[in-house]
């Protein structure tokens, strides 16, 4: 008799502890959070793998100035000896005190070829607007494990073949196939951390995910100065990670997609390997699922999610329409004020390593920013940041080199902290189901953005490129406030949700 009321006495507590964990699973909070635990071993394994990936990437992101810069020449041509910067020129000497031989002094884009230059520098904006689309909607329908791999042991390959290309037009393509492929890592990797992390640790990720392009900033300028040949450049920041990506098949596949796709023993063991690695209970998973799939998919019996769908509902529909504004903004003024630094007087390493340096704060900034303020509220103090400085840089005077690079950098460092915490706030505003999509959709309104920077860099006339890029970062504070607060909330699933949904702050 005793040993049957203990029996009873046990089922009782494991049923009570079940409906206390279903009731705070049917409150606000992440149930995933429960579960895998805010960001544990298994997290921090995932995002080590990224960020060694996401090394090539980000050095193409970033290695701009250093193969397509702005080149010094004289003319050797018999009716203009040694004039500088002449044009026509069909015999220039260059000056290699910077850079001995870059994609500019390789094929002679100077004189009538100069906007051959700018759309060089163009084609990869370019290639990643193409690969936000295709990997955004690829990641929705088959996953986000095997589009990151994907993306990343394509981009190391490309990078390599336009190493080694005789010829410009295949310099052009390669670098627009290195864009689809730097589109495609940056999303999915970003998504992929994001639906891997709990609800109250994704402050913390808009510094975490961008370790990887701040440490390229700094390493490339050391790694320009001593290999000062675009080719060598390109196989030096490429080569030795061809290696490092095949461990990529060790990246989970997100239970979140799995379990909005219908695959719900795939994400029961996702969770429990996950929940193992982060000495997390695991008895409870199936319960959890359950519940989740009750709240949540059984109000939209939609599989995935596509581009057409971002235009469906009302709401969904303001929010693409805004975000894609904003990211367009976002894209023109970083990537334009990124390669005007290269331009700037003084040590062209030292400029460049400089602004990569100042990105380290802007991390620190925009964990705080996410920490304790509402995401518009960060995001918009970012483009007033950027706006701000840059207007008055336009006012410094020429000679003052030291005041110019300073607000030039604070500038870029505005931007750069806006496009970090973007990433944050359109993944929070955007439901599972359409969340790549969107995030596709958005990024390739940045990359129509920074495919124009260049043109208007090279306009020529300072004052106006610069009038430019900070009266777009204003404008894109602006259409911030018709955004929603999603600061402590749960990721939503589905359309309807969205929809319907005012949104729940954890507590």
């Amino acid at each position: 008799m005793n040993k049957q009321l203990l029996h009873y006495k046990d089922k009782f507590k494991i049923y009570t502890a079940n409906i206390i964990l279903l009731i705070a699973i049917m409150s606000a909070d992440d149930a995933f959070e429960k579960v895998i635990g805010r960001f544990g071993k298994y997290q921090s394994w995932v995002m080590f793998l990224i960020y060694i990936g996401r090394l090539p990437t980000d050095f193409q992101l970033t290695n701009v100035v250093f193969i397509l810069p702005s080149v010094e020449y004289e003319c050797t041509d018999d009716q203009v000896l040694n004039t500088t910067n002449y044009c026509p020129c069909t015999n220039p000497r260059y000056d290699t005190s910077n850079v001995v031989e870059s994609v500019t002094t390789t094929w002679n884009l100077i004189c009538n070829k100069t906007q051959l230059a700018s759309f060089a520098q163009s084609t990869l904006q370019m290639g990643i607007l193409a690969g936000s689309l295709i990997y955004g909607y690829l990641s929705d329908r088959y996953g986000r494990k095997v589009t990151t791999l994907t993306a990343l042991i394509t981009n190391v390959l490309f990078i390599i073949i336009s190493g080694i290309v005789p010829e410009l037009w295949m310099f052009l393509v390669c670098r627009f196939l290195i864009g689809t492929a730097v589109g495609g890592t940056m999303l999915c990797s970003y998504i992929l951390m994001v639906e891997l992390s709990g609800t109250s640790f994704r402050p913390y990720l808009t510094g975490l995910t961008e370790m990887a392009y701040v440490t390229a900033s700094i390493i490339q300028p050391v790694i320009a100065y001593y290999v000062r040949e675009w080719r060598y450049l390109q196989l030096v920041t490429s080569v030795p990670w061809l290696f490092v990506v095949l461990y990529y098949w060790l990246l989970p596949e997100s239970p979140r997609w799995l379990l909005t796709m219908g695959k719900k023993e795939e994400a029961i063991n996702v969770l429990t390997k996950i929940a193992k690695w982060n000495n997390r209970p695991t008895e409870n998973i199936g319960a959890i699922i359950e519940k989740i799939e009750e709240n949540s998919l059984n109000e939209d019996k939609q599989k995935h999610g596509s581009y057409l769908d971002l235009f469906k509902t009302t709401r969904l529909r303001i929010y693409t329409i805004v975000m894609a504004l904003v990211w367009f903004c976002c894209g023109h003024t970083f990537f334009g004020i990124n390669q005007y630094i290269g331009r700037l007087q003084g040590n062209f390493y030292f400029n460049v390593m400089l602004s990569g340096i100042f990105l380290l704060p802007g991390v620190v900034l925009n964990i705080l920013s996410c920490l304790y303020l509402q995401r518009k509220v960060g995001v918009i103090a970012s483009f007033l940041i950027a706006a701000i400085s840059l207007t008055v840089f336009i006012f410094i005077p020429s000679n003052a080199y030291t005041t110019s690079l300073v607000f030039a950098v604070f500038g870029q460092m505005g931007a750069y902290m806006a496009f970090i915490q973007i990433y944050l706030y359109t993944s929070e505003v955007f439901p599972t189901v359409v969340r790549n999509s969107a995030m596709g959709f958005a990024s390739m309104s940045a990359r129509v953005g920074g495919f124009a920077a260049p043109f208007v860099v090279n306009v020529g006339v300072e004052w106006a490129s610069i009038t430019v890029f900070s009266t777009v970062a204003l404008i894109a504070g602006f259409l911030c406030f018709l955004l929603p607060n999603t600061k402590d909330t749960v990721l939503l699933n589905t359309i309807q949700q969205t929809e319907q949904s005012e949104r729940k702050v954890k507590t």
